[in-house]
């Protein structure tokens, strides 16, 4: 079970990394960032690149070694590491963006709710991998 829980999440992050392809353009960054230095905003591109990139990385570890995460000491390991990341973004969702930007919008709270949903499910699978417990 814990080994489909594992490709599941797999999935989910491939489908994520796939997703930040639209950000500039959902976020209109072409109009947002044009006020910023060339750095600035090469740095928010570039940086959107590689946080795709980790989590197109992380998919494919779990789709294609999912046995070997949960099977062995060096996989339950990285699950710890997996987990501690996932839930520190799960904690940003809450003290890093202004309630502001979701509170009273129907679509950004949904958004907000189901991502925070996302990196706990993420935390909690990884977390149970990595301290070796049946699901």
């Amino acid at each position: 079970m814990l080994i489909l829980q594992v490709r599941l999440l797999g999935l989910l992050l491939l489908l994520l990394a796939v997703a930040h392809a639209g950000f500039p353009r959902y976020f209109n960054w072409a109009g947002e960032l044009r006020t910023l230095s060339l750095i600035n905003r090469q740095m928010m591109y570039i940086h959107t690149l590689f946080v795709a990139l980790g989590v197109l990385l992380m998919g494919l570890l779990c789709l294609t070694s999912a046995p070997e995460l949960v099977a062995t000491a060096l996989g339950r390991r990285v699950c710890l590491g997996l987990g501690l990341f996932w839930l520190a973004r799960l904690l940003v969702q809450f003290v890093g963006y202004s309630p502001a930007l979701w509170r009273g919008r129907r679509f950004e709270t949904v958004v907000h709710v189901v991502f925070a949903l996302l990196w706990a499910y993420l935390t909690v699978v990884f977390f149970v991998v990595a301290w070796g417990r049946a699901m």
